[in-house]
């Protein structure tokens, strides 16, 4: 008498060993999606179209340009394509900051600030921006020429160690001397 198997092995059909070239084997449909998955997936496809149509029209909606024949220009407003950080919103509405521009192949590092003049003397000048910020810079006669206490200005320095000196000061508005054209369209 034999003992009965305890652990019978699952009848499994055998399938033929696949040929090369054969087609594969089929799997099963994939199971329709629901109606939720489809309204969400629709959901982030609109936000993402609205959002690139959004940054677009951010960049391309400014009426004047920085370039002198009313065209695109590109880094740092020479001609060829979108320049300026934000996109094209330039150094016009910067209140303060750091920029490197090129003087003959050596690269210098200025500061540019727009504010309120409220310290003149014949060697220096103090600025406050609207955000607060003061700075005090170092002038010549030549440098603040019809610039007056209580104006609003935007000054164009380097800076060596502490001292920032003032390479360019004018009405605030009235574009930057010194700074780099921006494409603001």
């Amino acid at each position: 008498m034999t003992a009965p198997n305890r652990n019978p092995e699952p009848a499994t059909p055998q399938q033929p060993a696949a040929e090369w070239g054969a087609a594969p084997p089929t799997s099963p449909a994939p199971k329709p999606r629901s109606a939720r998955s489809k309204w969400i997936a629709g959901g982030v496809a609109v936000v993402i179209v609205a959002g690139g149509g959004a940054a677009v029209w951010a960049g391309t909606s400014s009426s004047s340009s920085g370039t002198a024949g009313g065209g695109q220009a590109g880094p740092g407003g020479q001609p060829g394509g979108a320049g300026g950080p934000g996109g094209g919103a330039g150094l016009g509405s910067a209140l303060h900051g750091e920029f490197v521009t090129s003087d003959n192949g050596i690269y210098v590092t200025k500061f540019l600030q727009t504010g309120e003049v409220t310290e003149l003397s014949s060697t220096s000048l103090t600025t406050k921006s609207t955000d607060g910020f003061t700075k005090t810079y170092t002038i010549d006669s030549a440098t603040v020429t019809g610039i007056t206490k209580g104006e609003s200005v935007t000054v164009v320095a380097t800076e060596s160690g502490s001292t920032a000196t003032a390479t360019s000061v004018t009405e605030a508005g009235s574009g930057v001397t010194g700074a780099p054209p921006m494409n603001r369209g």
